[in-house]
């Protein structure tokens, strides 16, 4: 069996995260008692901004090993990112490597972190890629679909990469759902299904997530 990721270093993790996410914005969180206590879940978050993952993961009541690109393990990072039990993953290639300690994650019962658009973009769902579906399907681990909203309304004053300091970023956790049919068929059909299951679920939640906290009127 391949070495999980350290679940103490995600939970290091989680801490630094709770401490900046909290000093810098006000994250207001929604849903946390959905997420299963125990036993492996996929959380399955949009993506807009850069801050989406650690936000997650600073917010998330369990550990959380985020799939992350290699480009992001750059410098000092790289051992920072691996400390705190986060996957680096090559995206222009099956990157076996991360494939097997993501599904280890799973195998251990922990929480594994996705971005199923695969890059930045609208954060609305509509094109996934088949990744997600595969873990869940392979692991047979439930997804919680997370909304994240506000982080990329508006750039800050001081540092145009980030959202502006003190400004509310919106996490919304969803119900858990089963990806896969309940045959355990892994083909390629079988995974198309499970991505159009998935889509639909992901695009729903994000629906009444922007209801929940007022942001109907925005992408986000």
């Amino acid at each position: 069996m391949t070495e999980a990721p350290s679940v103490r270093g995600a939970e290091v993790g989680r801490r630094i995260g709770v401490g900046l996410m909290y000093g810098l914005w006000k994250p207001r969180v929604l849903g946390t008692w959905k997420v299963p206590a125990a036993g492996p879940v996929i959380l399955a978050v949009n993506h807009t901004h850069n801050i989406d993952g650690p936000m997650v993961m600073g917010v998330a009541p369990r550990p959380t090993h985020f799939l992350i690109k290699k480009e992001a393990f750059a410098g000092p990072l790289d051992p920072f990112l691996t400390g705190i039990g986060q996957l680096k993953v090559d995206r222009t290639a099956t990157d076996r490597t991360a494939i097997s300690r993501a599904l280890a994650v799973l195998e251990h019962g922990g929480v594994l972190g996705i971005f199923p658009e695969g890059t930045r973009g609208e954060g609305d769902f509509a094109s996934l890629r088949a990744g997600l579906a595969y873990f869940a399907v392979r692991s047979g681990a439930p997804v919680v679909p997370v909304a994240v909203l506000g982080s990329s309304e508006r750039s800050g004053r001081l540092i145009r990469a980030l959202p502006p300091l003190r400004s509310r970023v919106d996490v919304v956790f969803g119900e858990p759902f089963e990806a896969g049919d309940g045959t355990g068929r892994r083909t390629r059909s079988a995974l198309d299904e499970a991505t159009a299951r998935i889509q639909k679920q992901l695009a729903a939640h994000l629906e009444n997530a922007r209801r929940l906290t007022g942001r109907q009127g925005t992408l986000e």
